[in-house]
């Protein structure tokens, strides 16, 4: 196995199972099971190979099929996106571990078309975030929106009506990008990132090159659910079946900010970003502090774990877009981090909802009274997730957020620090609402004779291994962002 291949074998790993998964698990089930955990075991070994071959050797580029850029497709191999492809390998790897236990239960029989969709929305992920070329983006992009409109379109009840206003607003958001796209290529005549960011500055088309930028920022941020463009992700994520809730919830967000973080400094500068437009700058970053405020306001009415599991996520994207758009490295370094930790905490908190539903039924507040007696390594594994994302050390999520709290402070942007307190503050009553629920039992019951009743092991396992990982990655957070992050930030951070 040719090392400077390796990204090619991450993504070509589950692509090559999704076809032969559709094709051998009509025969049998273990097919199934077997091709998808060996293949994305497989790519989680190459991805953690490939970031070790970028830290020690530096990045680099690679031609696709021997068509030399800007003509052919490039693909980039750096320090972010080889943090990305683990991410990616990792959290795939251990969803799917415990999808396959709620796959078999919600869809029986259709277990190969469930994991064909979601081995080829693997595959689109991992190429987005190795894409050098504008409108392969564009492409990658709809390759996994149109994966997970199949699979969020596989679940119960209303789960289709969801899916068809995601296609909406997914189609939309899409529209704008390649509008972007469009009057990029008709200025620069190439589709290239690298090139167009060294035709851009040397051209005079403030207005065009202002728009281009809007029409490619607005789309991506519908797609990646920013407020008040989030509409279609509650009801998506909520009503998805458990198994793509646990792949699509931790990551499809989180590769969105990736590729806005791409377009903003890989197609233009920090330069025309920050120094050229302040006011836009600034607008974004008070955008961003009010989504962060209104998600975490909705999430309190919610009375549903799952559903308020989606309006944190909601909230979250407007951390990440505050922290990329505070101009500075700290703030810069944040939301790096926060797009790994994030990942880690929602997965955490998303299979442990998974658990909990496979063994109750209901994920509704009034029915997990005693939920900790009957299920308490699970609620363990729930507890250090939802300190994650309140932010308490030494989980993960504290030092993220402290980036970004001192990123706001450098940057003077005190609605947008305001905001992420508020959130925190949010965060601790809503799970700690959650713990206190789960304490305490219906009128009438005994605690004492509670009959213990965990998830199967396949739950259990990945639930525990990404609970450590937030404490072990929170504590590791130094190395983390002096070894990679740093590297990772673009030329003028």
């Amino acid at each position: 196995m040719s090392a400077s291949n390796l990204h090619m074998y991450v993504m070509a790993a589950p692509l090559l199972s999704a076809f032969f998964v559709n094709l051998l698990g009509r025969m049998s089930k273990a097919w199934v099971s077997g091709l998808t955990l060996g293949s994305l075991a497989f790519s989680s070994v190459a991805s953690l190979l490939l970031l070790g071959k970028v830290m020690s050797s530096g990045g680099f580029s690679y031609t696709v099929g021997n068509w030399v850029p800007p003509f052919g497709i490039e693909l980039i191999v750096d320090h972010l996106s080889a943090l990305m492809l683990v991410l990616i390998s990792v959290v795939a790897l251990f969803a799917s571990i415990s999808a396959l236990k709620s796959v078999e239960r919600e869809l029986p029989g259709r277990e190969h078309l469930f994991f064909t969709l979601y081995l080829i929305l693997i595959a689109g992920l991992m190429g987005l975030v190795l894409t050098g070329d504008a409108f392969n983006l564009y492409v990658l992009l709809e390759i996994t929106s149109i994966t997970t409109y199949g699979l969020i379109a596989m679940g119960r009840g209303r789960a289709p009506l969801a899916s068809f206003n995601y296609i909406i607003m997914g189609s939309i958001g899409a529209c704008f990008y390649l509008l972007g796209v469009g009057y990029l290529y008709l200025m620069t005549g190439t589709l290239n990132m690298a090139d167009i960011a060294s035709i851009l500055p040397q051209m005079d088309g403030g207005a065009a090159i202002a728009t281009a930028l809007a029409f490619m920022l607005v789309g991506l941020w519908i797609k990646m659910a920013l407020f008040p463009l989030h509409g279609w992700l509650p009801n998506a994520y909520s009503l998805a079946p458990t198994g793509a809730g646990l792949i699509v919830a931790p990551l499809m967000t989180k590769v969105t900010i990736y590729l806005m973080l791409r377009v903003m400094f890989s197609i233009f500068s920090p330069d025309y970003l920050f120094i050229a437009n302040p006011l836009v700058q600034s607008g974004i970053v008070w955008v961003a502090a009010l989504a962060i405020v209104c998600a975490s306001s909705l999430a309190l009415a919610q009375r549903n774990l799952k559903r308020m599991l989606t309006y944190i996520i909601v909230a979250e994207v407007g951390y990440m877009v505050g922290g990329a758009w505070l101009a500075n490295s700290i703030g810069m370094t944040g939301a790096v981090l926060h797009i790994v930790n994030d990942a880690l905490m929602t997965l955490c908190l998303f299979l442990a909802a998974a658990a909990i539903l496979y063994r109750t039924g209901s994920l509704d507040f009034i029915h997990l009274q005693g939920i900790f007696r009957k299920m308490p390594i699970t609620m363990a594994a729930f507890t250090v997730g939802a300190f994650a994302m309140i932010g308490v050390p030494p989980t993960a999520g504290f030092f993220s957020k402290w980036y970004l709290i001192l990123g706001g402070i450098e940057a003077g942007q005190w609605a947008y620090v305001i905001a992420l307190l508020f959130s925190s503050l949010v965060n601790a009553v809503l799970f700690f609402r959650i713990i206190e629920i789960g304490y305490f039992f219906k009128e009438g019951e005994h605690h004492d004779h509670t009959p213990r009743n965990e998830a199967p092991l396949a739950m259990q396992v990945p639930l525990v291994i990404t609970a450590v990982a937030l404490i072990v990655i929170g504590l590791g957070s130094g190395p983390l962002v002096e070894h990679i992050i740093k590297l990772a930030l673009p030329a003028g951070f």
